[in-house]
């Protein structure tokens, strides 16, 4: 740890002689910071901290731009991911859903390009897609960023933050399942010479749903400000307040597989919930971001993100049994059990990250320079109350309503688990220009994790090793093969901690491994459109498997290497002045130490697209359709789903020139599916629209 420190003293030594050079190579007075040029100005630093074009980075990129969002009626992050290239949504209970790219788990989900790893990769709940300026999608392994992850990828959701002008939206939707939408998002300039500048953003939904019972109910409250301090600092500070209120959710999901072989098709609206349960969740969220100019082309920035949740939650669960895998239903859809649930807990997680970037000459060419320090924690804990009655009884054939078991008397509460984690990282990243076509982005990550307790979800096996220190390196190199085309290539190390147990209840050890990445990039018309192709090549060994549950009912996992090959083609920007055009698709295999196919819930070929624009003979109406596609996918001892093509829809009117009508149809042609076999499976909703009216302010 002591090699670490002097590190981070070695870092900012570098920082000081580079100021200190940088001072001495020019006799021009540093300029004043303008905020406003800033705000102008804002980029995304995407998949290395460097500040490159999407063209320029070696690794595949998508983005989900406020427009799309908002042009498709994705108001929630899962359904946004959804659409998105080489993205599957495994949304496996109502509250809970895991993401995977390139044939694994997606655990690291940023804000602003901050944010700490999740081991499990499951998400509670969805961000509301208002809040964001867009959404990014850095596919492959992501260590610049964070010093862990996989071979998956990485979501990285930009808020939204102060602009130059007075104004905004407000914006109102009604909808199927008696869905009821208000947003408003208003920015104004609070100082005469504009240096300070604030934005509010408030959304409200209540909805019904097309599953049995379930009632959902969010309401989002973000402020943020930004402003100058001094000649070379701009301060920005917002905090995110979150009240997520769900009733009669889904804890696990439909069984689907019969004693005697056939698969159950049971009504789309099918519910294993209580009428009596409920999942709720509350967040509090905060930063303080800070930016200093040094010199001409270098700036120091410190960030502190805070983020504090609560979740109060009774639950009921249908099972058969606890075997591997678990035993099907009868012929008569009978056979299932229910076991009620009742917890109170909490989250605690920080991240304050401090690095200086710039630009520097040499050998007559202009390169860039990224170093920094970070320090994230997490801490959870977690209450339950017992079941004195009504627990583990038979329920009726399946689909059964919403009293089939009364809610139990709930007894003293007591504690169920507590966990922390902590990583410290230091990083360097640079971008040489080797020749004028020819540019190297290297870069290495020293973290240490320190980790104590149980898992948030209560693995609660012995840690055996709870320091873990690892380097990563990370290396690129794109040319320029004509000014519209580019090739790249780029490697990078893997490491990931888990918090999975064994059979014997101890944590597996950290998964490890490679990923490398070769492909294309060329922009056409005018530098409107960008098409990617790109041929991947990952593998991690030790990968956390599920296994079987004890007969404590405690589930366990064995590591398991595998391998994830594959391409992708994408194809986004505009055609014309006003069309809008995003097309991916994605072929891998994924086999195991035996060269055998495995994770086989992970579909092998996904087609996304997305295409909009103004109708050439009524310009004031816009059309735009969606669409994905993907193939058949299984699980051994549980359900198959086909392949299956679904569409959205919408159609937007511009009443005038603050007033806009649209009409949104999701699933076009009301296709039943599976949405997802990793871990369990529900229907996917049926045809549902909504209308929304959008005012200028």
């Amino acid at each position: 740890m002591n090699n670490k420190f002097a590190l981070s003293a070695c870092a900012f030594a570098v920082w000081a002689m580079l100021g200190d050079a940088q001072a001495q190579a020019t006799t021009e007075q540093i300029e004043a910071v303008v905020v406003t040029g800033k705000r102008a100005n804002r980029i995304s630093k995407g998949a290395t901290g460097l500040p490159m074009q999407l063209k320029e980075t070696p690794q595949t990129i998508s983005t989900l731009d406020k427009e799309d969002m908002t042009d498709f009626g994705l108001t929630g992050s899962n359904e946004a991911l959804g659409l998105a290239t080489g993205i599957n949504v495994e949304q496996y209970e109502t509250n809970r859903a895991t993401f995977n790219a390139r044939g694994f788990e997606i655990q690291l989900t940023q804000l602003d390009g901050l944010g700490m790893t999740n081991s499990w990769g499951t998400v509670v709940g969805r961000e509301d897609t208002y809040l964001f300026e867009k959404i990014e999608l850095i596919r492959g392994a992501n260590g610049l960023l964070t010093g862990v992850g996989n071979a998956s990828g990485t979501i990285n959701y930009v808020r939204k933050r102060p602009t130059n002008e007075d104004g905004g939206e407000v914006n109102l939707t009604l909808g199927s399942w008696g869905l009821k939408r208000v947003g408003l998002d208003y920015n104004k300039v609070l100082t005469a010479d504009g240096g300070w500048a604030g934005r509010l953003v408030v959304a409200h939904e209540d909805k019904d749903s097309y599953l049995r019972d379930l009632h959902d109910k969010r309401t989002t409250v973000y402020g943020v400000v930004d402003g100058q301090i001094g000649a070379n600092g701009v301060l920005t500070a917002g905090v995110t307040v979150v009240d997520s209120r769900q009733d009669s959710p889904m804890w696990g999901s439909l069984t689907l597989v019969r004693t005697d072989g056939t698969q159950a098709d049971f009504p789309v609206g099918s519910s294993t919930s209580q009428n009596w349960t409920y999942w709720n969740t509350k967040s509090y969220n905060a930063f303080v971001e800070y930016t200093h100019r040094l010199a001409q082309d270098w700036e120091a920035k410190f960030t502190y993100d805070f983020r504090h949740g609560n979740e109060a939650t009774k639950l009921f669960y249908a099972y058969t049994d606890f075997s591997t895998p678990p035993r099907p239903l009868n012929p008569d859809n009978t056979g299932l059990s229910g076991w009620p649930y009742r917890s109170l807990g909490s989250t605690d997680s920080s991240v304050f990250d401090a690095n200086l970037s710039g630009q520097f000459s040499a050998f007559g060419r202009r390169h860039s320079l990224l170093l920094g320090v970070s320090r994230s924690s997490a801490k959870n804990t977690a209450d339950s109350f017992p079941a004195l009655n009504n627990a583990f009884m038979p329920l009726p054939a399946f689909p059964y309503d919403g009293n089939s078991s009364p809610e139990p008397t709930w007894g003293e509460r007591t504690f169920a688990s507590a966990g922390e984690q902590t990583l410290t990282r230091l990083y360097v990243a640079s971008r040489i220009a080797l020749s004028d076509s020819l540019k190297a982005i290297g870069g290495i990550n020293a973290v240490r994790l320190v980790r104590g307790g149980g898992s948030r979800y209560g693995s609660g096996g012995q840690l055996v090793d709870p320091k873990t220190e690892k380097v990563s390196p990370y290396l690129g190199f794109t040319y320029d093969i004509t000014p519209d085309v580019l090739g790249y290539v780029s490697y990078s190390d893997i490491f990931q901690a888990q918090e999975q147990s064994d059979i014997n209840g101890d944590v597996l050890a950290p998964t490890q491994g490679r990923n490398a990445e070769a492909g294309l990039k060329a922009e056409w018309l005018g530098k409107s459109l960008l098409t990617t192709f790109a041929v991947f090549d990952g593998e991690q060994k030790g990968l956390s498997t599920f296994a079987g549950i004890t007969g404590s009912g405690q589930y366990y996992y064995v590591p398991k290497d595998v391998k994830s090959k594959g391409f992708e083609v994408e194809a986004t920007g505009r055609l014309g002045k006003d069309a809008k055009l995003t097309v991916g698709y994605t072929h891998l295999s994924l086999s195991g130490l035996d060269g055998q196919d495995t994770f086989e819930w992970v579909p092998r070929r996904t087609l996304n697209f997305r295409v909009d624009g103004p109708l050439p003979v009524l310009p004031a109406l816009r059309l735009g359709l969606a669409g994905r596609w993907q193939s058949d996918v299984y699980k051994v001892g549980s359900a198959r789903q086909d392949a299956y093509f679904k569409a959205d829809a919408f159609a937007a009117y511009a009443l005038n020139e603050r007033a806009t009508l649209r009409l949104n149809v999701n699933n076009l042609f009301d296709k039943k599916a599976i949405g997802g076999l990793a871990y369990g499976a529900i229907y996917t909703p049926p045809r549902n629209v909504a209308v929304s009216l959008n005012y200028k302010l």
